[in-house]
């Protein structure tokens, strides 16, 4: 596995990856697929702001997975906390993919200057919560019913971590 910054190549992958997560889990909760045109906006929307697109791919520069972080709210008091998104390609997941782009992901928020990285979770989903406390990440909240798909309520978990404490 290698993980590097995602190319306009690797958008076909990622798109897989994040239509397969709306299709199939609480991950996403979207219920509409996108297409490629879709992730190029986005994709264009976090390097104009300077927010990285990271990619695992294997020795075939297959796209297993990817990750990215950006504001965490609209308002300049939020600047230096970031939201993160991770994905890892169905059949892939709990192989080491999400911890190892999660890392280089909090490294790089770490390098920009960035203070908080939270992550906002499907509260059923103990593999993503299990993975962020592993990595330091508190729990720090949950609201419940906040959200619906395949036709049932979902809670929201809030995690977050702290890249430089201050005193």
């Amino acid at each position: 596995m290698h993980i590097r910054d995602a190319l306009e190549a690797d958008l076909k992958g990622i798109r897989e990856i994040y239509n397969e997560a709306v299709e199939n889990s609480t991950a996403i909760w979207n219920d509409t697929s996108v297409d490629l045109e879709n992730r190029k906006a986005w994709f264009a929307e976090r390097r104009a702001n300077g927010f990285p697109v990271l990619v695992a791919t294997d020795d075939n520069d297959s796209v297993l997975g990817y990750a990215t972080y950006g504001p965490w709210r609209p308002h300049d008091g939020f600047r230096h906390t970031v939201e993160h998104s991770v994905y890892v390609r169905e059949g892939q997941r709990g192989s080491g993919i999400g911890r190892a782009l999660m890392e280089t992901l909090i490294d790089l928020a770490r390098q920009d200057g960035k203070h908080v990285m939270v992550g906002a979770i499907e509260s059923a989903n103990r593999g993503s919560i299990h993975l962020h406390q592993q990595l330091g990440f508190l729990h720090v909240g949950q609201l419940r019913e906040v959200g619906t798909k395949f036709g049932r309520w979902l809670d929201l978990t809030f995690m977050q971590l702290n890249l430089e404490p201050r005193a």
